[in-house]
């Protein structure tokens, strides 16, 4: 995609065109190279817009995580002018799409002028999100949409990864989910912002509230922020508001302590290293750092070598 075309539809979708950001999303989505392409065109706006914020809503499936996120999404329309949803979801084997698809998942919202809603399928990649992830979020900040809800495809121990896109991240559990060892041996404890009990209307969530309360109390201190313990019944919505009184002072945090540059100067960093691997292409991927692999394993170079030709590479095709 030349410079011009991602720029043009950038500004339709700042519009409130969505033909046109379901197209922008789709080019970047389909190759990373033209997705590096289109955040050099908007490489000022990334930039700028620092003042939305990403939240990340991860849990294993069946914990209602798309219930939450339409639940959420849906107070927040009333209020916020331009909304963005990025759903990660499984790959379906016959399309290679996503299996279930935003029309699905946000059909009661995708009527509203302000809420852009997009559906990802993770082709394969681990860690609950999709390969293009951190540079579609990169865009829909750039867009300008505020507050960004991520879902992910509900990954298990991989959604760690989301924490290199979001600024809050939300784990959400539900009455009945196992002991604390399940929650410590996912990595949740270690990335969550906030806890989500939803279906806080069956036996055994406050039990699991309190559950979790104990585990944050037991483990190693964190500096700053403590993860808050939010119930809530999504279906019914029941709790989403205090669920985002939760994101609102999380945010605040983020903002007051410096923490929040710190997280975007993480993904900053991941923006800009995956940028570097598109640029190289897949036939530079594929046939260099083979041949590379042939050198070593023939003993003409030691690994050594090989990752400073591999750099040389680098700098020769930049």
């Amino acid at each position: 995609m030349m410079a011009g075309e991602a720029q043009g539809l950038f500004v339709r979708a700042s519009e409130g065109d969505k033909r046109a950001f379901g197209r922008l999303l789709t080019r970047i989505e389909e190759n990373p190279r033209e997705s590096s392409a289109v955040l050099q065109s908007l490489a000022e706006k990334v930039v700028d817009r620092r003042d939305s914020g990403v939240v990340g809503v991860v849990g294993a499936p069946g914990v209602g995580k798309s219930t939450l996120v339409g639940a959420l999404v849906g107070m927040l329309a009333t209020d916020h002018p331009r909304v963005g949803v990025l759903a990660i979801d499984p790959t379906s084997p016959l399309s290679g799409g996503a299996v279930l698809g935003d029309i699905v998942r946000m059909q009661a919202h995708a009527h509203r002028p302000n809420v852009f809603a997009r559906s990802m399928a993770t082709r394969g990649h681990q860690g609950g999100l999709s390969r293009s992830a951190p540079e579609v979020v990169a865009v829909l900040r750039a867009l300008g949409l505020e507050p960004i809800i991520v879902e992910t495809s509900g990954a298990g121990q991989a959604d760690v990864e989301v924490r290199d896109i979001a600024d809050t991240v939300a784990v959400v559990v539900v009455p009945g989910w196992g002991d604390s060892i399940q929650v410590i041996k996912a990595g949740l404890l270690e990335i969550a912002d906030i806890y989500v009990v939803n279906k806080a209307d069956q036996e055994g969530a406050l039990a699991a509230a309190r559950d979790l309360e104990r585990m944050l109390a037991y483990s190693k201190p964190r500096p700053g922020w403590v993860p808050k313990v939010v119930q809530t019944v999504a279906a019914s919505g029941s709790g989403i508001r205090e669920l985002w009184e939760q994101i609102v002072a999380h945010r605040q945090y983020l903002a007051s302590t410096g923490a929040g540059y710190e997280r975007r100067r993480q993904q900053m960093a991941t923006i800009i290293r995956r940028m570097t691997l598109a640029e190289l292409g897949p036939t530079w991927r594929d046939g260099t750092l083979l041949r590379l692999a042939d050198r070593v394993l023939g003993r003409e170079l030691d690994l050594a070598r090989a990752v400073a030709e591999a750099k040389a590479g680098l700098v020769e095709t930049a």
